[in-house]
């Protein structure tokens, strides 16, 4: 169970913040390697990934796909940061398990990514 912290008292900082920032940005990395396979498998999930890194990136075309992939793990990221730490901030958290989940996440990505595995996720 978590515990919550009352602010302004001579604590040290909760861990939540920390495990909020941690958590996020291993869902982005996964968001990224899931956007890479989903662009191997479906054209047109690549043309739509092409079309929204265009929509704001400059050069974008210049890169291709790959700008709207790094838009979703951004915006994977950045949203689940921010609900993750309104939900956190005040909060102690185990961070032996949330930096489990946290490389678990990693090497899920890491996985997904390897040529082997991409390729039978591609069906190649």
């Amino acid at each position: 169970m978590a515990t919550v912290i009352p602010v302004g008292q001579d604590h040290e900082r909760p861990s939540g913040a920390a495990l909020a920032a941690t958590l996020s940005a291993s869902l982005g990395v996964l968001a990224l390697a899931l956007a890479q396979v989903l662009s191997a498998v479906s054209a047109s999930f690549n043309a739509a990934m092409q079309t929204l890194g265009n929509c704001w990136m400059p050069g974008a075309a210049g890169i291709g796909p790959y700008s709207g992939k790094e838009t979703v793990a951004a915006l994977v990221w950045l949203g689940s940061w921010a609900l993750l730490h309104a939900r956190w901030k005040k909060r102690e958290l185990p961070v032996g398990l949330i930096g489990v989940v946290a490389l678990i996440l990693i090497g899920a990505a890491t996985t997904i990514l390897w040529p082997p595995v991409t390729d039978l996720l591609a069906h190649r």
